[in-house]
């Protein structure tokens, strides 16, 4: 089973964005377990305070270290090991489908959500193992960016998706995007299905489909052949 620890101070948000749908299954058929952690109940303040002014100056506040900290431990504590430890950041690596196959290995995955203008740099280096962003802007804070990163693994779980082939063939899962996919009616607004999708030639389909998958990478994303090590001019021209 895969276990998701979400170090928060909003828990109650998770229930009801992941408590639904394919990642609600997956919890009741017990393929993945997620817990939230407050971590304002770790606070020795005795106004359960969980931020302060920086030190040095500057707008906002920072979340203290010591109720992270103890968050994470009790979690350590209870599992009888440290859990991999995930900080939702700006400034981390961007999420791809390959990390997301990667993280699918640790089994027990802790994620920090930080807020204002970030946690105490100590807290980081004494207990985060990444930190991981899910696109170059900010957010309020990291809950959501922890939902995205839960979804984004918990699909690639054996027995969440019907088949496997469900994420092998889509966007990102082999660095091309999927390809444009067709159901009832066979025509819509005088556009019709392609006529290739109806002959029940396999091999010509799965042809068509690498063929639609490379034109649409080039046209959307061709940013993405760079990480392939392929040229998108070279590309173009094999699929004229």
């Amino acid at each position: 089973m895969m276990r998701f620890d979400v170090l928060t101070l909003f828990p109650e948000i998770f229930d009801a964005a992941l408590g639904e749908s394919i990642i609600g299954r997956a919890q009741n058929n017990n393929l993945i377990e997620i817990n939230t952690v407050n971590i304002r109940d770790f606070s020795q303040n005795k106004h359960k305070k969980v931020d302060d002014y920086p030190y040095g100056g500057g707008n906002g506040m920072v979340m203290t270290a010591q109720p992270i900290y103890d968050a994470y431990m009790s979690i350590a504590q209870a599992s009888g090991y440290r859990p991999h430890l995930i900080y939702m950041s700006p400034q981390g690596k961007t999420l791809t489908q390959k990390k997301a196959g990667e993280l699918l290995n640790k089994k027990h995955i802790v994620l920090l959500c930080g807020h204002y203008e970030g946690v105490d740099e100590r807290v980081i280096e004494e207990i985060v193992n990444e930190e991981i962003s899910i696109g170059d802007y900010v957010l309020t804070g990291g809950e959501l960016p922890a939902m995205v990163l839960i979804d984004c693994i918990t699909r690639l779980v054996p027995g969440v998706l019907s088949s496997a082939a469900s994420f092998i063939e889509e966007s990102h899962s082999e660095g091309l995007l999927e390809f444009p996919q067709y159901t009832r009616p066979y025509e819509f607004n005088g556009r019709k299905v392609p006529d290739i999708l109806l002959s029940g030639h396999h091999e010509n389909i799965s042809k068509w489909r690498k063929k639609q998958s490379v034109k649409r990478t080039l046209l959307k994303r061709p940013d993405l052949f760079e990480r392939l090590h392929m040229d998108p001019k070279e590309v173009e021209e094999d699929f004229k």
